[in-house]
């Protein structure tokens, strides 16, 4: 385990030592607020953040993969991915490594929004249950989206492809589980299928969970989301180590 505390430290520290991950959390911050604001956050007068927490699956499309992109991708363009193998640590303590600094890493950015919190405590007595599970859908998502980012960082060693790879993997699972696409799917598929592809989507888990509505089935399908691709990813990577 140490191993894996060693490479969490490093790559954390990392995020913090080029002016890359603040800018980073300046426009996750801003584009958080302003398409909350623009949805009429304000003009509804309502103490929640259901309009918050809707934009979370679209914002989370562009933004995560932009964090998750360098985490091997960049090793691999500066050569010292051969050199990090070869340490004394498993493969998996390095992918659990860069995987949780980058979730850390995200929390911040999620901590960060805490004055919406304050705003909506301010307009009136707020439901503390649907705010605390949208904040932990919103965690969970995180996690399922840098999972997805690390495999295809994994895999090339083009922060470019990484990244736009990643987009499309999470759009696809974000955008899958909306009625527009259900409803076009429902008459191509059959029933059976149809549902069990919206099973499938990050859109179905987390609206639950931000409607303050917490069950075992939804945590679960980020945890094995998250096991799913981050187990991919080490297998990838010790595949390769192999050759």
């Amino acid at each position: 385990m140490s191993g894996m505390w060693a490479v969490l430290k490093r790559e954390l520290k990392g995020y913090f030592t080029t002016p890359l991950a603040y800018v980073f959390l300046v426009i996750f911050l801003f584009f958080s607020g302003y398409l909350t604001s623009k949805e009429g956050f304000y003009e509804a007068r309502q103490a929640d953040l259901s309009r918050f927490f809707r934009n979370m699956p679209l914002l989370f499309v562009f933004m995560v993969p932009s964090t998750a992109m360098r985490l091997w991708a960049e090793e691999r363009k500066v050569g010292t991915i051969e050199l990090l193998l070869t340490l004394p640590l498993t493969i998996w303590q390095a992918v659990l490594g860069k995987f949780l600094a980058a979730w850390i890493f995200m929390t911040i950015a999620l901590a960060l929004t805490f004055p919406m919190v304050l705003t909506v405590a301010f307009l009136g007595d707020p439901d503390a249950g649907p705010i605390f599970t949208g904040y932990l859908g919103s965690w969970l998502m995180a996690g399922g989206f840098l999972a997805i980012g690390c495999f295809f960082s994994g895999i090339t060693k083009s922060q470019v492809i990484s990244f736009v790879l990643s987009v499309v993997a999470c759009a696809i699972l974000v955008f899958v589980g909306l009625p527009s696409t259900l409803n076009y799917l429902s008459t191509l598929l059959p029933a059976g299928l149809t549902r069990a592809i919206e099973g499938l989507s990050f859109q179905l888990h987390f609206e639950s969970m931000q409607r303050g509505i917490l069950r075992f089935s939804d945590v679960a399908y980020f945890v094995l989301l998250i096991a799913g691709w981050i187990t991919a990813c080490a297998v990838m990577l010790d595949e390769r180590k192999a050759c």
